[in-house]
């Protein structure tokens, strides 16, 4: 029996290699570049490999190539968003206010165990890719690196998912998001949700230990307690990141934590909440993206011409409702802010993908790119809310969504 085995093992391993890969050429009814702003029209785009191998109007369908006939949609690269939290997902209060808020987040972190998160991040990050979310950035709170064991399952091919750029556990000053939520006797329950550095030395340590276990991007929550990070903080922080190549995402929602992380030179500001005109200028200047922002700040932001990137920081449940619905409903944020369709698209592709530092190989339809492609009933730039009818969706060369 064990000499039959290994009789078959070793044909198997003499077989020569497939001499030719699966060819998909998709028909579009219009090609969307969102960079551009631009539409061709009934073009055929060459997948092979995983990534886009031709593009044109007048290309020849090479022999035994799959064909996806999309000729009544608009095809366009997979969107992106920029903060979102998928191994988190919390009860919405049934008080407003960011103290219940905060106390959602803390019985999730006590009563979830790191496994769970994870699984409940597949779950969530799925959602949003069959909603053609393709690449995310996901910013913490996923227990002890559940967002690091979930984005090697997808690039092990373990699991379905998008591309994640993830931030492990997020830097914070003592006591983290939990604004007077926990008492002296049970010091640690604001950890691992949150990593504590107030020193110079605590702060490398922090940057280092998330570039250990597999952060992608750090992220330094500014000012959610009275005692707030300095500029030369977040310049250390900045700094030591860099050197293994990461950026910094600063969650800010006062007008000095904002100040001192757009001087510092921080990758992006998540929120922004109360950041002064003279910030966001600032921000322009330094090519500083803004993320997540309120509405009548992104309103004054795009007026500013500063970049904006498409964000949700989504992290609630609710029934009936998929993380990805929940997620594209964000676009409505973006029309009350009076952004074109033309500028929320671009936030939600080619601006996204130089954020996340990935554009080279993603946010657009380009020879070479990877073929993360969805598909839409309606021209986008037509009609934003179109987005929220995605019915086509390809990740890295893969149909997820026929």
């Amino acid at each position: 029996m064990r000499k039959g085995l290994s009789l078959i093992i070793l044909s198997y391993l003499a077989l020569p290699p497939l001499l030719h890969s699966e060819v998909i050429a998709i028909r579009a009814g219009s090609v969307l570049d969102p960079e551009a702003g631009t539409t061709s029209m009934n073009t055929i785009v060459l997948v092979e490999d995983g990534r886009i191998k031709a593009i044109g109007a007048g290309l020849a369908v090479p022999p035994g190539a799959t064909v996806i006939d999309l000729a009544g949609s608009t095809l366009l690269p997979g969107l992106f968003d920029c903060h979102t939290h998928v191994c988190l997902t919390m009860e919405i209060p049934a008080k407003g206010g960011a103290r219940p808020i905060f106390q959602s987040l803390l019985v999730t972190s006590v009563t979830r165990s790191t496994g769970y998160r994870a699984l409940q991040g597949l779950a969530n990050a799925q959602s949003m890719l069959r909603s053609g979310f393709t690449t995310i950035r996901d910013l913490g709170n996923a227990g002890n690196y559940a967002d690091v064991d979930l984005r090697r399952a997808i690039e092990d091919g373990l699991v379905s998912g998008p591309t994640i750029i993830n931030a492990g556990r997020i830097i914070v000053p003592y006591g983290g998001q939990f604004p007077g939520l926990i008492s002296p006797e049970r010091r640690d329950l604001g950890e691992p949700e949150y990593f504590y550095a107030d020193t110079r030395d605590e702060l490398l340590r922090a940057v280092r230990e998330n570039i250990y276990y597999g952060a992608k991007v750090i992220k330094v929550v500014v000012d959610d307690q009275p005692y707030i990070y300095s500029a030369d903080d977040l310049r250390l922080v900045v700094d030591e990141a860099a050197k293994a190549g990461l950026k910094v995402a600063a969650h800010c929602v006062t007008r000095a934590g904002a100040h001192n992380a757009t001087v510092a030179g921080v990758a992006s500001i998540e929120h922004g909440s109360a950041i002064s005109d003279e910030d966001i200028e600032v921000a322009r200047t330094n090519h500083v993206v803004l993320v997540n922002l309120p509405t009548a700040v992104l309103r004054r932001a795009h007026a500013s011409g500063a970049v904006i990137a498409f964000g949700t920081d989504e992290s609630f449940g609710m029934p009936g409702v998929t993380r990805g619905e929940k997620a594209m409903a964000f676009i409505d944020i973006f029309a009350k802010a009076g952004l074109s369709a033309g500028a929320t698209l671009q936030a939600m592709t080619s601006t996204a993908a130089r954020l996340l530092g990935v554009d080279k190989d993603r946010g657009a339809i380009r020879p070479g790119m990877a073929a993360d492609l969805i598909a839409t009933p309606r021209n986008p730039m037509d009609d934003i809310a179109t987005l929220k009818q995605v019915s086509f969706v390809m990740k890295d060369g893969r149909v997820i969504r026929p």
